[in-house]
């Protein structure tokens, strides 16, 4: 693997400063599980690949059996009443909480979920503001005018934009985007 490293010669040392990190290091540090899933859902939801990556990295570093303590379940952190209004909406009428533990299905419900607020917001920070925060938030958020107003609902939002930038530098070959 050749390494692309961007540096500056110190001259009076002799030195390099490293601005970039290797590809490796970059995989290692965020890792790409399920990407058959992933390229199929971001197509069939005309979703980015590399920002359903930078999702399911920043909310379960692709671990399909994560939970949270406000409930969340799986790759993607799905409530279990967000996931049940999803399969209603999309047509299912068998789901059980245990679903959301089956990578396909939860990165199913997640991208719908996903695409669902982008088409609400017609922004992706605002559409990641309100994945992180909840619609209601967003709402108020747009009404007063005051921006992001959760410091931890902005880091997130930045958090899932380098990670985009990141799984498209370094995996976009196997996501296709």
């Amino acid at each position: 693997m050749v390494l692309l490293l961007a540096g500056v010669a110190l001259a009076s040392v002799g030195a390099w400063v490293v601005t970039t990190e290797p590809d490796w290091y970059q995989r290692a540090r965020y890792p790409l599980r399920y990407e058959t899933i992933v390229r199929a859902h971001a197509k069939n939801y005309d979703l980015s690949p590399t920002l359903l990556a930078a999702v399911i990295y920043a909310e379960s570093k692709f671990d399909a059996d994560a939970r949270s303590d406000a409930g969340a379940v799986g790759l993607m952190q799905l409530l279990p009443e967000t996931a049940r209004g999803i399969a209603v909406r999309t047509g299912g009428d068998g789901f059980v909480d245990s679903d959301l533990l089956d990578p396909e299905i939860n990165v199913r419900y997640g991208s719908w979920y996903l695409r669902h607020l982008l088409g609400r917001y017609h922004d992706v920070r605002t559409a990641l503001a309100a994945y992180h925060a909840g619609q209601g938030n967003v709402d108020e958020w747009i009404r007063d005018g005051s921006g992001i107003r959760f410091p931890e609902t902005r880091h997130y939002v930045q958090t899932m934009l380098d990670a985009q930038r990141v799984y498209a530098d370094v995996y976009g070959d196997e996501l296709g985007g």
